[in-house]
């Protein structure tokens, strides 16, 4: 038999395994987040640096009309992308999961991954414009054309776009999993096809439902890109002021004030959809 390990060749075990994920993490995690957190406290020099002494002012900054509207706009820009995600993806995911072909349609929906993020968002730039072909069906049917960029519904619209398939592949992995005898029981028991669904299916996809409804909201409300380039200055959201902030305005401070708050509204998301699906529940959402 093996004698027992001495405390040294039990800590050499633990750096061996555990020392080079935790050093990763270190320092391309936590030392950049407590920098971000250091510098929030600080103040903008006459030429854009860092400078004492610490300070409340860029938190106090928050709470100025301009920065509430921006923030009460992501809020909304995520709240409606998870809720349109939702109402496309939720029948989309049982669609795929149950289509014999259902590989070929996945990597579909996985397609426009192979293609810069950029390009993305440019191609739904020269789709809204005004004389692109979403106008040219409008017109052709009567409708138009209507200026729909640059809009908050092009913002919205292209959000969804990206991060629908967020959405629909944690709920595929639920619909996957169910147990359909369970619905055959509800319909043996007397239940109606809405009845039955609601109380025998909808539960059981609760986990991608609230995954995908994270996996949405999260980036959506973060993202700057989208706004910069379909809303042109008229849809500011918080990640356009973090991006002007450690770009043209080089306050680097208030920038850093922005991206605490942003990261604890996220934790905070986090938190609640931990408290609601357990630990399990945000184990499947990593």
């Amino acid at each position: 038999m093996n004698e027992a390990a001495t405390p040294l060749q039990r800590l050499f075990r633990v750096l061996v395994t555990v020392g080079p994920g935790g050093l990763w993490l270190l320092l391309f995690v936590l030392l950049p987040t407590l920098l971000v957190l250091l510098a929030s406290f600080l103040s903008r020099g006459p030429y854009g640096e860092l400078q004492g002494p610490l300070t409340l002012r860029n938190y106090l900054r928050l709470l100025e009309p301009a920065y509430l509207e921006a923030f009460a706009e992501s809020l909304l820009v995520g709240i409606l992308a998870t809720l349109f995600s939702a109402l496309l993806g939720y029948p989309l995911a049982f669609y795929l999961a149950r289509h014999p072909r259902r590989d070929l349609l996945l990597l579909l929906l996985l397609l426009p991954f192979f293609t810069n993020f950029l390009i993305r968002v440019y191609a739904w730039l020269v789709l809204l414009q005004r004389e692109g072909l979403v106008n040219a069906l409008l017109q052709a049917l009567g409708l138009g054309p209507l200026v729909l960029y640059p809009s908050f519904l092009a913002v919205l619209l292209a959000t969804v776009y990206t991060f629908l398939p967020f959405f629909v592949l944690p709920v595929y992995a639920s619909v996957e999993r169910i147990d359909w005898q369970l619905l055959e029981a509800a319909y043996d028991l007397g239940a109606r096809p809405v009845r039955a669904f609601l109380h025998a299916v909808l539960p059981q996809t609760y986990p991608g439902l609230f995954a995908g409804s994270a996996l949405v909201f999260i980036p959506a409300m973060g993202t700057f890109v989208v706004a910069d380039l379909l809303g042109a200055g008229r849809v500011v959201l918080i990640g356009n002021l973090i991006q002007q902030q450690f770009g043209v305005t080089r306050d680097w401070a208030f920038g850093a004030a922005l991206s605490v708050f942003l990261m604890a509204f996220v934790l905070l998301a986090l938190y609640l959809y931990a408290r609601i699906q357990g630990e399990r529940g945000l184990d499947e959402l990593v």
